[in-house]
Formats: C-alpha cells, sequence, structure tokens
C-alpha cells in the first residue's frame, strides 16, 4: 500500500527559497536548516543584506488565528522595549505569509548564547523581564490559543500513546496503573495552590529560547505562547538539587517582583506542570512519528528500555508530588 508523504518531505530548497523571494526579498541560494523539529527553520541569504531566519510552520498544528496572536503579542512585547525577538512585517500587512501548503514568518537574525545561570545577577535579569512579559501579557487574554491544562494533557497524552501502541505490552499496567495516581496527586497540588491568575505567557521559557548578546538578553520562540500561570514561565529555568532550585527560584523571583507581584501559592504548581511536560513530550513523539525526521533522530523513541526508563521518572515523579513544593528562601 501506498503511503503518503508527509508535507516537509514537499519543503524542498527551491521551495524555500521561493518562498523568501515571494516575501519580496532577493535570495542569493545560500540557505543553511537550523535545529528544529515542531516546525522547519532555515537561514537564508540575502543579496546585500544580513540573512534572515525563515520559519515554516508545521502544516495543521495552529489555526490562523492562533498564529497571529503569537505574533500579535510578541509585538506588544517589542512596542513595551522588552527584547521579545519578532518576525518582520510582510509586503501584503501581518506577520505570515502562505506559499503552496505553508504558512511562513521571516526574522531578523539574532545571535547569542545561552545565558550563566550560575551568576545570580543573570537570574535576577531574567526574572526582571519576565515580570515585564508578564505585565504585558495580563492585559488581556488569547481569545483562540489554548490554557494550560496539566490534567487534559496528561489524559490526552497517555491516552494517545497506549491507544497508539507505542507503550511495549508488558509494560503496559505498569504505565496505566501510575495514571489515576499521578492525576490525583496533581490535583491536590491545584487545590493547595488555590485559584491563580491565567494569563498569556511565553509557554516554553527555558535557557534554550534565551539568548545573551553583547550583555543583552533575548527572549526567542514564542511559538508554544498560551494562557496559564505565571510560574510556567519560571520553573523550567530551575535544575540541580532542592537547595540549588530554592536558590535559583530566589533570585528570579527578587528581579520579578520589581515589576510585578508573584503569588508563591504558584510554587504548588511546579511539580504538576513537570509531570505534564515529562509525559506530553512522549506523547509529542508518538504524534509526530509520521515525519519522518523523527524516527531518524530519536530511533530510542521505540524502544523498550526508553519506556522503562520514562516509567521510573514518573514514578519518582509521584513521590515528588507528594512533598512540598520548592520555594524561594523567606526572610
Amino acid at each position: 500500500m501506498e503511503t503518503m508523504a508527509h508535507p516537509y518531505q514537499h519543503l524542498t530548497p527551491d521551495l524555500v527559497l521561493d518562498a523568501v523571494e515571494a516575501c519580496g526579498y532577493a535570495v542569493n541560494g545560500r540557505l543553511f536548516p537550523l535545529n528544529s523539529y515542531e516546525n522547519r527553520v532555515y537561514q537564508v541569504g540575502i543579496e546585500d543584506q544580513k540573512p534572515l531566519i525563515a520559519k515554516f510552520y508545521r502544516p495543521g498544528r495552529w489555526s490562523r488565528p492562533q498564529l497571529e496572536e503569537e505574533h500579535g503579542f510578541v509585538a506588544e512585547l517589542e512596542s513595551a522595549e522588552i527584547p521579545a525577538v519578532g518576525a518582520l512585517p510582510m509586503p501584503g500587512g501581518g506577520y505570515l505569509a502562505d506559499y503552496g501548503v505553508f504558512t511562513l514568518a521571516l526574522y531578523p537574525q539574532r545571535g547569542g548564547q545561552a545565558p550563566d545561570i550560575t551568576l545570580p545577577d543573570t537570574l535576577f535579569r531574567i526574572g526582571q523581564w519576565l515580570g515585564r512579559i508578564h505585565q504585558v501579557g495580563a492585559r488581556r487574554d488569547f481569545q483562540h490559543r489554548p490554557t494550560i491544562d496539566p490534567v487534559r494533557v496528561i489524559d490526552e497524552g497517555q491516552r494517545y500513546v497506549l491507544d497508539a501502541g507505542f507503550v511495549p505490552d508488558d509494560l503496559v499496567a505498569a504505565y496505566r496503573s501510575l495514571i489515576p495516581d499521578l492525576l490525583d496527586a496533581i490535583r491536590a497540588c491545584q487545590e493547595r495552590a488555590g485559584e491563580v491568575t491565567i494569563q498569556r505567557l511565553h509557554g516554553d521559557c527555558h535557557m534554550g529560547n534565551i539568548l545573551m548578546r553583547e550583555e543583552r538578553l533575548l527572549f526567542v520562540d514564542f511559538d508554544d505562547a498560551r494562557q496559564g500561570p505565571a510560574i510556567q514561565d519560571i520553573w523550567l529555568m530551575l535544575s540541580g538539587d532542592a537547595e540549588e532550585q530554592r536558590w535559583q527560584l530566589g533570585e528570579l523571583i527578587e528581579g520579578y517582583e520589581q515589576f510585578n507581584q508573584f503569588n508563591p501559592a504558584e510554587c504548588h504548581l511546579i511539580e504538576p506542570l513537570r509531570t505534564m511536560r515529562l509525559i506530553n513530550q512522549a506523547a509529542w513523539l508518538a504524534w509526530r512519528w509520521d515525519d519522518p525526521t523523527f524516527p531518524m533522530h530519536f530511533p530510542w523513541f521505540g524502544q523498550a528500555r526508553f519506556w522503562s526508563d520514562h516509567i521510573l521518572m514518573l514514578r519518582e515523579q509521584l513521590a515528588s508530588l507528594q512533598q512540598p513544593p520548592v520555594r524561594p528562601p523567606g526572610p
């Protein structure tokens, strides 16, 4: 039986160059693919100018209104003089263009390195900018982008990997039995957190999406922007043991509160959000398995060792959900 080609198999170098040229730029033929799996991103050479970054969105992932909300949010941040890297305006207006089945955005090239989070000043500065980003995010709600919901995401993700047969037969019972306990523990954490403010967020604000360039921080890749609690843009910065995370969180919140109030009850949501990310990453690989680049770059996903390690991590995560949360140092 003939299998249907994935849309990205049609995204040839010539199509990329033609699409950028159709946006009004004279390409010089130089093309360099950048590391991206969810979308496809390229550095494209432009005659007598610096290269541009062309981002081709995965067909079917976001609706047009959802993509427009992403770019509108980043434009608001730039207008507030927040160092977020937004797309370039298109000749026909807006920040998006269509070429064949693809929707694309073009960005100025921005270099930089990952921030050194061992320096207290770096975390403090990141916290300051996050406080300002959330100030802007609180002005209005997204109308089309989703709201973070760990219970829903975990339930949908685990159902998919089980129904699609990704979990080895001898591990299905162990995996399936963990989910109700995880969801119960998450609901308990949410009850302890109480009512929290939901607002527009970066959504995936880890250190890979922050660049340091000439001592200036740059926030990039708002592809996962959505509604959620402020802690979602903070907890991904944390690493190391509990004491290290406590110190890191303290530096981030101290900077954050220069511009915005932080609700410490949101710390109860750190482990639910971490659990959601663990399960969603596995489900994401399963959802994208028809994209030929995924089996090529993640061959271990279909192996029993991955799932046994994944189940072990989820058991450890269940224990973390039942412990007091990491909190910033108090007075």
